[in-house]
C-alpha cells in the first residue's frame, strides 16, 4: 500500500484522511482473512464469549461458593468478560504487530503506528460484534437496563485510548526484546484476576484493596460497561484514575513509538 496505489481521487485528501482510510482497509482485510477461512465466520465473535462465559459462570456459580459479584451473576460477568477479550487480544497480537508483517511494514509509506492501531479497532469491533451476547442475557435473567447504559460510549473510548497506549510501548519493545512476548503473556494472566472480571470493586472493600484495586486501569473503564446494568458499581474515582492513565500511557507510547520505529525498520 504505496503512494502510487492511490487512486485519483485519494490523492487530494489530506494526510490525517489517508491515514483513516488506510486504517479502515487494513483492520477490514484482517477480519475477512480471520474469517474467510471459518465455517462460522462472524459467529465466532459471539461463540467465543459465550463459551467464555459459560465456562466461568458454571465455576463460580455450580462449583465454588460464589459471594463476590451481583445478580444476574452472569450479566455481570459478561460486562467484565466482554472488554477484558478485547483488550487481551488486541495487546497479545500487538506483539507480533512488526515481527508478523515485516515485509510489508518496511514497504510501506503510511505511518506505522496503523500497524498497532488496526489490531486494537479490529479487536474492538468484534467486541461491539459481541454486544448481542449481552444483551440476550440480559433479556433472559431479567435484568434491568439503566440510563447509565450511555457510560458505554465514553468506556469503548477509554478502553480503545489504554489499549493503543499500551500496544504503542509493547510492539516496538518486543522486537528489540524477543523474551517480552512470552511476558506479556504471563502479565495479561496475572491482570485477568486482578482486575475486577470475576467480581467488583466493592468487593473488595472488606479487604481494604478497593482503593489500590482502583489503580488499575481497567478498573475504572469495566465499572463504566457494568454501570449499565448495575448502577451501583460504577466508581467515578477508578473512573478517574482510568482516564489519566490511559491518556498518560497513549502519550508515553505514541513519544516512544516515534522515538524507537527507525530502529525498529533497521531490526525487522
Amino acid at each position: 500500500m504505496t503512494t502510487a496505489s492511490l487512486t485519483p481521487a485519494s490523492r487530494g485528501w489530506s494526510p490525517s484522511q489517508r491515514y483513516v482510510r488506510s486504517l479502515w482497509l487494513l483492520t477490514t482485510r484482517d477480519l475477512k482473512v480471520r474469517y474467510s477461512t471459518s465455517f462460522l465466520g462472524y459467529f465466532w465473535s459471539v461463540l467465543e464469549p459465550l463459551v467464555m462465559a459459560g465456562i466461568y459462570w458454571f465455576v463460580f456459580t455450580q462449583i465454588i461458593r460464589r459471594d463476590v459479584g451481583t445478580e444476574p451473576y452472569i450479566v455481570f460477568l459478561l460486562c467484565g468478560l466482554l472488554p477484558w477479550m478485547w483488550f487481551n487480544g488486541a495487546l497479545s497480537d500487538a506483539t507480533r504487530a512488526f515481527t508478523r508483517e515485516a515485509k510489508l511494514i518496511r514497504s510501506t509509506t503510511i505511518p506505522r503506528t496503523i500497524w498497532v492501531a488496526r489490531l486494537v479497532l479490529s479487536k474492538g469491533i468484534e467486541f461491539v460484534f459481541s454486544i448481542p451476547v449481552l444483551v440476550l442475557f440480559a433479556i433472559a435473567t431479567g435484568a434491568a437496563l439503566h440510563w447509565q447504559a450511555v457510560l458505554f460510549l465514553p468506556a469503548i473510548l477509554l478502553q480503545s485510548a489504554l489499549t493503543l497506549g499500551i500496544g504503542l510501548i509493547i510492539a516496538p519493545l518486543v522486537v528489540f526484546f524477543r523474551d517480552l512476548e512470552r511476558a506479556v503473556r504471563l502479565v495479561l494472566r496475572f491482570l485477568f484476576y486482578a482486575s475486577p472480571i470475576v467480581y467488583g470493586l466493592h468487593d473488595l472493600e472488606h479487604l481494604g484493596l478497593d482503593m489500590f484495586a482502583a489503580l488499575n486501569p481497567l478498573a475504572g473503564i469495566i465499572s463504566l460497561y457494568r454501570a449499565a446494568f448495575f448502577p451501583e458499581q460504577l466508581d467515578w474515582f477508578a473512573v478517574a484514575i482510568s482516564a489519566g492513565m490511559s491518556v498518560v500511557l497513549l502519550v508515553v507510547g505514541v513519544l516512544l513509538f516515534r522515538g524507537s520505529i527507525r530502529t525498529v525498520l533497521k531490526e525487522i
